[in-house]
C-alpha cells in the first residue's frame, strides 16, 4: 500500500502540486485508497440496439437466402470467417434497418452488435467479417451475370414453392437512377433519358420483372443508362420462363412494350399480355375511327365500377357501384416475323374510357387554350421592349406560330385588322413640322367552343391491347389489372430508389460495384415485400385489423400495414447483457410490447427469434476472437 501511496504522490508533483503528509493523514489516504479498490464492481455490463436486426435476419433465414447463397457463390480458398451467405445476409440487415447502403459504415454497425449477430448467426463473428474488403467481394461476386442468374431463379422458385404463390401475372417495368459518374465509352453510366427528370447526370437503368399480385421480384436487369426500355422486354420475358418453367402467363406492361416483336414473342412462347397501345400502334385517326361508333350511340359499353386495393366494389351513399369508366373492344389480325418465323394472332383491342383521366385532361386543355389566347392578346400590346407589328402579314405570321405552339388550330379564330392614325411631329433641327401616318395590326381572338367540346370527347380514351381469351381476361378485369400497378411502381422502384434502400446517391465508381450493388437491393427488396406479404395475409385470415403501430394514435388499425410500418414499431429495441465471475451471465431486453408480439405471431415462424431467446435470458456463447 505503501508503493500505491508513493504512486500517488508522484503523479501529483509531476503535476506540479506539492504535497506534504503526516503519518496519520497518509493511513486516512490508505484507507480511501483501499475502499476505492473494494469498490471496483465485479459485474461487467453492456447493451446492445436489436431494433428490428432479428427480425429481418429470421425472415431471411426462413427465406434460406444464407445456404442458397453459398452454394451458388463459391469463394476463394483464402476465404476465411464468417461464410459469404452470412456477411451477406447480415448485410442486407443492415442496409434495411439503417436505411444505408454505404459500405464503410456496415464494420462499425456490426461492432456494436456482436452478440446479436453471433445469436443470429449461430457461428463466431468478429466485426473484421464486414470489412469494406469483404463488402466489395460480395458486391464483385453479385456482378458476376452466369453466377447471379442461378441465384436469383434458384431464389424465385424457391419462395414461390414456400409461400405457395400463385403463377397468374408478371408485371415489367424499368426506371433509372442518375448520379455523378465519370462516363465512359463502354461503360455502365451513361446519358439517356431520365425518369429522375435529370438529363444532365449520367444514369443507368433497371428492369424489374415481378409477380403479382404480392409483388415479388422475379428477375432484375441492369443495363446501361443510354439502353432503350423496348428492348429490355423480350430478354426478360425470356429469363422469367426459365424461371417458373411455366407457359399462359399473363405479362403487364407499359407503353414501352406494345412493339409488335415483344408482343409476337409473347403470343410465340403461348403466353398472354396485355399493354397499353402508343399513338405508334394506334395513330389519333385510327382511335377516333375506333370512337365513331360509340360517338353516334351505336357501339353499347361496359361499365367500369371502383374498386379498393383487394378488389372489392365500392358503392356510393346510396349502395349503388361508383362508376368510374367505360369502355367496349374490338379484334384486329395481327402478323409479325420472328427470326424467320412468321406469328399470326388475334389481339383484342379495349377502347376504354376514364373518368379521372378525362378530368385531368379537360384541365390541362382548358389551361393551353387559355395560356394560348392570353399569349395571342399579348401580341397587340404596345409597351416598352415588345415588337410593334404594323403589317397584318407580320402579325399572321407570330400568331400561327402561337397557335402552333399550344395546339390551338382547330379551337381558336383570328381576325386581323390593320388601323392608321395621323401623327403630328413638331420640327426640330432644320427639319419642317410634319405628319406622319401610324400604322398598328391587331387581332382579335374568339374560341370555338363547339370545337372545344368536340375535342372534350376525345378526351379520356385509350387503347389497351390484350391477347388473352375474353373468357380468361374480361375488359372489366383487364382494366383493374393494368391499373393495379402499385407494386412495382410504388412499392418496389420508390423502395429501390429512395428509402429505406437509398439507391440514391450511390457512392460506387467501378461498374462491376454497381451492379452488385443493385442485385443485392434486389434481394432487400424481396426480403421486404414477403414480409408486408406475410403480415398483410395474416391480417386478412384473421379477419382483424393491426392496432397499435401508429404513433400517436394507438387505437387506429390497418389491415394492410407496410413494412416500413412494421418495422418502424421495433425501433428502440435494447439488450443488456451482465457478466460476472465463475462464468455467470444474464440477459435482458426491452420487454416487447404487444403490438410488436402480435407481428411476430402474424408471421408464424416456427422457429424462435433472437428476441425471444434474449428474453429467456439465455444465449449462446460470446463470440470468440479471431484474428
Amino acid at each position: 500500500m505503501n508503493v500505491m501511496m508513493d504512486l500517488i504522490v508522484n503523479r501529483l508533483f509531476s503535476k506540479g502540486i506539492n504535497i506534504l503528509l503526516l503519518e496519520s493523514q497518509k493511513q486516512e489516504v490508505q484507507t480511501t485508497v483501499v475502499s476505492t479498490v473494494q469498490a471496483v464492481p465485479a459485474f461487467q455490463i453492456t447493451t446492445e440496439r436489436l431494433d428490428d436486426v432479428p427480425l429481418l435476419v429470421a425472415q431471411m433465414q426462413h427465406m434460406g437466402l444464407a445456404e442458397l447463397l453459398d452454394n451458388c457463390f463459391p469463394v476463394h480458398g483464402n476465404w476465411q470467417g464468417l461464410s459469404f451467405g452470412w456477411v451477406t445476409t447480415i448485410w442486407c440487415s443492415h442496409i434495411i434497418s439503417e436505411a444505408n447502403h454505404r459500405l464503410n459504415h456496415v464494420q462499425p454497425w456490426a461492432q456494436k452488435r456482436l452478440t446479436l449477430l453471433n445469436e443470429c448467426a449461430g457461428q463466431s463473428i468478429v466485426e473484421l467479417d464486414f470489412s469494406d474488403d469483404r463488402l466489395s467481394s460480395v458486391l464483385y461476386q453479385f456482378s458476376c451475370d452466369e453466377k447471379w442468374y442461378e441465384f436469383e431463379g434458384e431464389l424465385s422458385r424457391n419462395l414461390i414453392r414456400v409461400y405457395s404463390f400463385e403463377k397468374g401475372a408478371v408485371r415489367l417495368d424499368s426506371t433509372s437512377s442518375s448520379g455523378y459518374w465519370q462516363v465512359t465509352e463502354e461503360g455502365l453510366f451513361q446519358f439517356g433519358h431520365s425518369k429522375d427528370y435529370r438529363p444532365d447526370l449520367p444514369q443507368l437503368k433497371v428492369m424489374l420483372s415481378v409477380l403479382e399480385p404480392m409483388g415479388l421480384p422475379l428477375v432484375t436487369t441492369v443495363v446501361p443508362g443510354n439502353q432503350a426500355d423496348d428492348v429490355l422486354y423480350v430478354p426478360a420475358l425470356e429469363r422469367v420462363r426459365e424461371v417458373l418453367d411455366c407457359r399462359g402467363l399473363l405479362y403487364i406492361g407499359d407503353s414501352k412494350m406494345d412493339a409488335i416483336a415483344t408482343r409476337a414473342a409473347v403470343v410465340e412462347g403461348s403466353d398472354f399480355y396485355l399493354c397499353p397501345l402508343s399513338k405508334k400502334q394506334v395513330s389519333t385517326e385510327q382511335l377516333q375511327t375506333y370512337l365513331k361508333p360509340m360517338l353516334s350511340g351505336k357501339q353499347e359499353l361496359v361499365e367500369l365500377y371502383a374498386t379498393d386495393v383487394e378488389g372489392n366494389e365500392l358503392k356510393d351513399e346510396e349502395g349503388q357501384p361508383i362508376v368510374v369508366g367505360k369502355g367496349y373492344e374490338i379484334e384486329v389480325e395481327l402478323s409479325a416475323e420472328l427470326e424467320d418465323k412468321k406469328v399470326s394472332w388475334t389481339e383484342r383491342r379495349l377502347v376504354v374510357y376514364s373518368q379521372a383521366v378525362a378530368h385531368k385532361h379537360k384541365q390541362r386543355l382548358r389551361k393551353r387554350i387559355d395560356d394560348g389566347v392570353a399569349r395571342l392578346l399579348s401580341l397587340n400590346e404596345r409597351k416598352q421592349g415588345k415588337k410593334h407589328y404594323q403589317e397584318v402579314g407580320e402579325l399572321r405570321e407570330a400568331a400561327e406560330d402561337v397557335i402552333a405552339e399550344y395546339g390551338l388550330t382547330d379551337v381558336v379564330r383570328v381576325e386581323y385588322k390593320q388601323s392608321q392614325a395621323e401623327r403630328y411631329v413638331r420640327g426640330y433641327g432644320g427639319r419642317p413640322d410634319r405628319t406622319e401616318i401610324d400604322k398598328t395590326a391587331h387581332l382579335k381572338v374568339r374560341v370555338n367552343k363547339a370545337a372545344v367540346r368536340k375535342k372534350e370527347k376525345h378526351l379520356g380514351w385509350r387503347v389497351l391491347g390484350t391477347n388473352a381469351p375474353k373468357e380468361e381476361l374480361p375488359l372489366s378485369k383487364a382494366v383493374l389489372a393494368y391499373q393495379a400497378n402499385d407494386s412495382i411502381e410504388v412499392s418496389n422502384f420508390r423502395r429501390l430508389k429512395n428509402k429505406p434502400l437509398s439507391l440514391r446517391p450511390m457512392y460506387l465508381q467501378r461498374d462491376d460495384h454497381a451492379i452488385g450493388l443493385v442485385r443485392l437491393l434486389a434481394i432487400c427488396l424481396r426480403v421486404m415485400g414477403l414480409l408486408e406479404f406475410q403480415v398483410r395475409e395474416g391480417l386478412k385470415a384473421s379477419e382483424e385489423g393491426l392496432s397499435g403501430v401508429y404513433a400517436g394514435n394507438p387505437t387506429r388499425e390497418t389491415r394492410r400495414p407496410s413494412t416500413e410500418l412494421l418495422l418502424q414499431n421495433f425501433k428502440d429495441i435494447t439488450m443488456t447483457i451482465i457478466e460476472g465471475k465463475n462464468g455467470f451471465r444474464q440477459v435482458h431486453i426491452t420487454p416487447l410490447t404487444t403490438p410488436q408480439q402480435r407481428i411476430l405471431e402474424l408471421l408464424g415462424w416456427s422457429k424462435k427469434t433472437a428476441y425471444e431467446v434474449f428474453s429467456a435470458g439465455t444465449s449462446r456463447s460470446p463470440p470468440e476472437t479471431r484474428q
